[in-house]
């Protein structure tokens, strides 16, 4: 009788019923219940909800130092073009500022022509650049965009109370409205700003022929919020009068009514 019931065990157990090791086995192979998938979505929105910021952060932050390197470049290549005199519309031997595309070796620089300014040829184009080609990309706005942020070039025209000129379209000098060949010697700005406001940076930035570095909160409260490269300042926006010879404003507000303040 003992010697049966051992036989009728191991038959059961054949006859696959289940047994203990079947069952475990059975459990592990279980999905996640909706409990535990609701608690990995809670805690993958609570990292996102601190972690997204933070980037976001950094990259503005990011964005900004690089738009502040960059026009700390344009100065040193300015700097280093006026020294050459690569460009002299008067031929009076003092070496002129240039805009992106003339930096860049993108578009001809200008000429002399009997003693007044004109558009160069192919043979004028600056060879080596002082800039990247990549600023010589410059568009219908005449503005270059690089890692997030718009620059531009204002050069003065001719006037005794010189206003700024813009870049073309493109690059380069717009034909008929070259800058005056002596006060292209003496001065020159430019602007930074985002390409989209708090996302791709906040402050706008300015900085001019002596290095003088300035920056504007661009909250749009005092004056207007600067963003998108048809958006940018104008020219006279850090002066302190509509004036490229006049004072810039340092701890004030500019033409733009915004404060302009140093870069630390």
């Amino acid at each position: 009788m003992g010697t049966g019931r051992r036989v009728l065990t191991r038959s059961a157990a054949f006859e696959g019923k289940p047994t203990n090791h079947t069952m475990i086995r059975n459990r592990n192979k279980a999905g996640f219940t909706l409990i535990e998938l609701m608690i990995v979505v809670a805690i993958i929105a609570i990292i996102a909800s601190i972690a997204i910021p933070r980037l976001l952060s950094a990259r503005l932050a990011a964005n900004e130092s690089a738009a502040i390197a960059t026009l700390r470049s344009l100065s040193s290549a300015q700097a280093q073009l006026q020294s050459s005199a690569a460009i002299d519309t008067d031929a009076d031997g003092g070496g002129e500022y240039g805009y992106f595309a003339e930096l860049a070796g993108t578009t001809p620089m200008r000429v002399s022509a009997a003693g007044v300014p004109a558009a160069g040829a192919a043979a004028d184009t600056l060879n080596p650049a002082v800039l990247s080609s990549a600023f010589g990309n410059v568009d219908a706005n005449g503005v270059v965009t690089r890692s997030g942020y718009c620059f531009s070039i204002f050069l003065p025209d001719g006037a005794a109370v010189p206003v700024g000129v813009a870049e073309a379209a493109g690059g380069g000098s717009n034909a008929g409205a070259f800058p005056g060949s002596d006060n292209a010697e003496i001065l020159w700005c430019s602007y930074a700003w985002p390409q989209n406001v708090g996302n791709s940076g906040n402050r706008c930035f300015f900085i001019n022929q002596e290095g003088d570095l300035l920056q504007t909160a661009n909250r749009g409260t005092g004056g207007p919020q600067y963003t998108a490269a048809a958006g940018g300042p104008a020219w006279s926006a850090a002066y302190t009068a509509a004036d490229m010879s006049s004072n810039i404003a340092s701890g004030a507000a500019g033409v733009d009514l915004n404060t302009w303040v140093p870069v630390q």
